[in-house]
């Protein structure tokens, strides 16, 4: 059984009102496994991100996170991807911003002052550069860091290492070096759909009736690893959906233990009067429940 996710209204026009809200700022918008993602120049982004959450019918009020993808293929390699939310439609909603190492991202500070501390962590994690941010530091790398980590040409091993030195009885940089190189492991799961064959099934033959390529597995619980991508987990959980339908019960409530309210707290119909038989281990108290 999979863990139930959080419960969000749908997209509904959303695109056909961002579209005349935002105008011809906006460069395209589309809907993906239920989001909605609008992708808006960079100098149009502070009047569209006013115009979302001022405008009636979309109403986003809150500022989630800003996060960064990297595509160094691309001219502008970078993305910038808000997340906005509505309180009041129960709405969730992708603002994408392209831009490189040079042209700076127009600030969001003065919509929503949370956006300070977010878009130091842009910044220090990719080197996308914030106009309007007063306070435009690193934020999570130490003090000297030299490049941004998340860049996808950034060596995974850093260039430098902190370590304590006995010698200097101190903390110390140096340039990092690595007993051995790096390994590849394969986290692929056979029972998951790997995509090579195991030794000694080459020559196994399918089942007769069975597909050629096995389904994609689901995901048991929620985050959980999967083969399948998102928009087939949606089409997987749709169908799941209409074949679980309620049960409309035969009986016109449910049968109580009591017959009426007045049988509430009845207890038993045996007589109290009725001699119970003596418990050898009670010794009875004088004057206490005793004739005299």
């Amino acid at each position: 059984m999979r863990a139930p996710a959080p419960a969000y209204a749908a997209a509904g026009n959303t695109i056909e009102v961002a579209t005349r809200a935002i105008g011809a700022g906006l460069v395209h918008a589309v809907e993906l496994v239920g989001e909605v993602q609008l992708h808006v120049h960079r100098d149009a982004l502070v009047p569209a991100m006013i115009a979302l959450r001022d405008t009636p019918g979309l109403e986003y009020q809150q500022l989630m996170e800003i996060a960064g993808v990297d595509y160094p293929q691309r001219a502008e390699r970078f993305d910038v991807v808000y997340n906005l939310l509505s309180m009041t439609r129960n709405h969730r909603v992708q603002i994408h911003v392209a831009t490189d190492e040079e042209h700076p991202i127009p600030s969001v500070t003065g919509i929503w002052p949370v956006a300070g501390w977010l878009e130091r962590e842009v910044y220090d994690l990719y080197g996308v550069l914030f106009e309007g941010n007063k306070d435009l530091r690193r934020i999570l790398t130490d003090y000297g860091f030299r490049g941004h980590p998340l860049r996808k040409d950034f060596p995974m091993t850093g260039y430098t290492e902190l370590r304590y030195s006995e010698e200097e009885k101190r903390v110390v940089y140096q340039p990092v070096q690595l007993a051995q190189d790096f390994r590849t492991f394969d986290f692929l799961s056979p029972w998951e759909g790997a995509e090579y064959i195991l030794p000694g099934d080459e020559k196994a033959k399918p089942a007769p009736g069975a597909a050629s390529t096995p389904p994609a597995a689901l995901p048991q619980d929620k985050g959980a690893q999967t083969p399948a991508t998102a928009d087939q987990v949606q089409k997987a959980d749709a169908a799941g959906s209409a074949k679980q339908e309620p049960k409309a019960s035969s009986e016109p409530y449910a049968k109580t233990t009591a017959e009426s309210t007045a049988d509430t707290g009845k207890g038993s119909a045996e007589s109290d009067a009725t001699p119970k038989p003596a418990d050898p281990d009670v010794i009875p108290t004088a004057g206490k429940g005793q004739n005299q």
